[in-house]
């Protein structure tokens, strides 16, 4: 019996399950941001006590790791360490874009996904579609939509929080597809069927090593480095 949590803060909206053997019992969501990271641990508590878990009790914990909103990845991922070297909690990192992938509609064969990376921008990968499973075509990176939807298959579904931001890049005809907007928030439950499948393969992340999937620095972390470059 494997007792797990599954934790997604990669978006405007995170969630946390609770798992059992790959079944998800429990699921909430929250508004992600430093004001709410203070609530998460208390939610947690509250979901597993709904069980009669304590966080000694887990097993696995899933995380979604990235890319994603850089805040939300900071809290996602310190707790998941915390957690790990206080009760001695498996991790398994589980690649964001491949949780965003499910939430494609079943006619779909071809994948885009697009987060914002502002500057015209997008932190993306590409998936097709292979005997029901997702394989990914292109690893998460910075790239243009633009540039991604030159390369990619049609027709193809994009899917993710920067659609709103890159509308502009996106031509208007029925090869390139826009995924209605409920699917394009990361969720918790996909995390941890993930999860749950990679922890079957031993893809566990040693809690030392463990950081986000940010693909390039913050903004704010570019600007030092210029300046005190340039300096």
């Amino acid at each position: 019996m494997v007792r797990a949590l599954a934790i997604e803060t990669s978006g405007r909206v995170g969630s946390v399950a609770i798992v059992l053997d790959g079944k998800v019992l429990r699921e909430e969501q929250f508004s992600h941001g430093l004001k709410h990271a203070a609530g998460i641990l208390p939610l947690i508590d509250r979901l597993c006590g709904e069980l009669a878990w304590k966080p000694g009790n887990l097993d696995h914990l899933y995380i979604s790791a990235g890319p994603g909103s850089f805040t939300g990845l900071r809290i996602g991922i310190t707790l998941a360490k915390t957690l790990a070297f206080a009760t001695g909690v498996k991790i398994v990192a589980v690649p964001t874009t491949r949780v965003l992938a499910e939430n494609a509609p079943a006619e779909a064969a071809h994948v885009i996904v697009v987060l914002d990376a502002k500057r015209d921008q997008i932190f993306t990968a590409r998936f097709e579609r292979v005997d029901g499973v997702w394989a990914e075509r292109e690893a998460a990176r910075l790239d243009s939509l633009a540039a991604m939807l030159a390369r990619a298959p049609r027709p193809v579904h994009l899917i993710g929080e920067g659609i709103p931001f890159h509308r502009q890049f996106i031509p208007a005809n029925d090869s390139v597809i826009v995924t209605d907007e409920p699917l394009w928030r990361a969720q918790a439950w996909t995390v941890a069927a993930i999860g749950s499948a990679m922890a079957d393969k031993q893809l566990f992340a040693d809690p030392l090593q463990l950081t986000p999937i940010y693909i390039r620095l913050a903004e704010a972390e570019e600007k030092w480095q210029a300046t005190h470059g340039a300096a």
